[in-house]
């Protein structure tokens, strides 16, 4: 008799745990789906940030040739080092023939 519990002890036991795990993998699943759907709401987050910093970039040199002295001497000092780089290209370019 005290064999049978043990045996009926033991499969409610496994129940259980099958039924826990059950819940567990459909939590994990969830999870899983949720932390996809926030990696890509990120990486959409990211991308308009790097948008907006682009856009800001333009708004500052736009503003700047059209703006004070300080503005225009960012903005002259931006455009001169746009233009040492392309220089550089092309040094780099005429180098390679």
């Amino acid at each position: 008799m005290a064999v049978k519990g043990v045996i009926t002890e033991l499969d409610g036991r496994v129940e259980r745990l099958m039924e826990e795990h059950r819940r567990m993998a459909a939590l994990c699943g969830k999870l899983t789906a949720e932390r996809d759907a926030l990696k890509e709401e990120k990486r959409t987050l990211e991308q308009r940030v790097r948008e907006l910093d682009h856009e800001l970039s333009m708004l500052h040199l736009s503003e700047g040739l059209a703006g004070g002295k300080a503005d225009k001497e960012k903005a002259r000092a931006r455009v001169n080092r746009l233009m040492r780089e392309v220089d550089k290209c092309i040094a780099l370019l005429n180098k390679a023939e």
